[in-house]
């Protein structure tokens, strides 16, 4: 079932969304390593490459559905931050974006009544819940830790396990 060019055009603009997510989580990532939390950096760098899949799912979707894939340019992201809030702050507010582009490509497909995108996009209004609910636990968390040492380095030591399996 071939997709139609307004729907290609707005999978195309989220592909270019995931993959600058994915690009920011980048910088952060290096922003955390440099600031000497290695394990929120590592958890960066996978939150990195699962926005990569999310953008490859989208991508194999448009192909699947004879379309055109057409990446967009990719902004700088932010390197410089002024502290470990906000960089997760900045990453909740990313997710934000992202799941508010999921539900306006859900209404776009509605409208347009391409239901063949409608399984998928389910799948990714799902997961944005689950990103959403992630970044706000992990904020709580920062803030019961209140910037002392100990707290701040078990929550390091926690989000670096993400890497060696956990998520």
């Amino acid at each position: 079932m071939q997709i139609n060019e307004t729907m290609n055009a707005a999978f195309n603009d989220q592909i270019t969304m995931e993959l600058q997510a994915a690009h920011n989580y980048l910088a952060m990532g290096a922003w955390l390593e440099s600031a000497g939390f290695s394990g929120m950096a590592a958890w960066m760098h996978a939150q990195s490459a699962e926005e990569t899949e999310h953008a490859l799912k989208f991508y194999q979707f448009v192909l699947d559905r004879d379309g055109r894939v057409m990446l967009g340019a990719l902004n700088a992201p932010n390197s410089e931050f002024e502290g470990v809030v906000a960089v997760f702050e900045a990453s909740l507010a990313q997710e934000r974006d992202v799941s508010a582009a999921i539900n306006n490509l859900y209404a776009l497909a509605m409208e347009e009544k391409d239901f063949a995108s409608l399984p998928l996009l389910d799948w990714f209004v799902t997961e944005q819940i689950e990103e959403e609910a992630t970044f706000s636990q992990i904020l709580d968390d920062l803030a019961l830790a209140g910037g002392s040492a100990q707290p701040m380095l078990f929550l390091d030591r926690e989000l670096g396990s993400r890497g060696a399996g956990g998520e």
